[in-house]
């Protein structure tokens, strides 16, 4: 009897241990799920969410000031947000919504400065270990993702002519 007891407490242990490190709203993120909310700070200490963009096509770019090709990529972004930033007129063109994986306000504050970054900027500065790098599935940087107007992943991870062409294009079919 008593090691029936003492297996059915390990059964709920592991069950219990298991259970607590198992997202309960996993999303995968692929091309038709909505994405998962993102909710940060801004440098000046503001809460900004993704879902306030909603009725914009938005690019979340994850980064760091850190990642030698995130900083590189930078004036690429720069010149695609000025190109597509109102399309069409009506404020209903491309927008950024910067995630800094950086775990120093002072290097993200530094390099946002550095690059004169015009779009929106959050961070909660926990590195690797945030909750959005969880939730997004990052494994390495840069690492983008296309939402459509409604908030829904059209494309995940484009760089240079392709980010550009795609952004191009959905937004001349518009």
């Amino acid at each position: 009897m008593m090691f029936k007891n003492q297996c059915k407490f390990f059964i709920i242990c592991i069950l219990l241990i298991g259970c607590s490190s198992v997202r309960a709203q996993f999303i995968e993120i692929k091309e038709g799920n909505v994405a998962p909310e993102i909710r940060l700070p801004n440098l000046k200490g503001d809460t900004i969410a993704l879902s306030s963009l909603r009725g914009n096509l938005v690019l979340i770019d994850f980064w760091a000031s850190w990642c030698a090709p995130c900083v590189e990529e930078q004036p690429e972004l720069k010149q695609l947000y000025f190109k597509y930033a109102d399309s069409n007129g009506k404020g209903k063109g491309l927008r950024i919504f910067g995630v800094s994986l950086d775990s120093k306000k002072e290097a993200w504050n530094k390099a946002v400065r550095k690059y004169n970054i015009p779009w929106i900027q959050v961070s909660d500065l926990k590195f690797w270990t945030s909750p959005v790098a969880k939730d997004y599935q990052i494994e390495a940087l840069p690492f983008n993702v296309i939402l459509d107007e409604m908030g829904v992943v059209i494309a995940v991870n484009l760089h240079g002519h392709l980010l550009n062409d795609f952004i191009d294009s959905y937004l001349k079919a518009k």
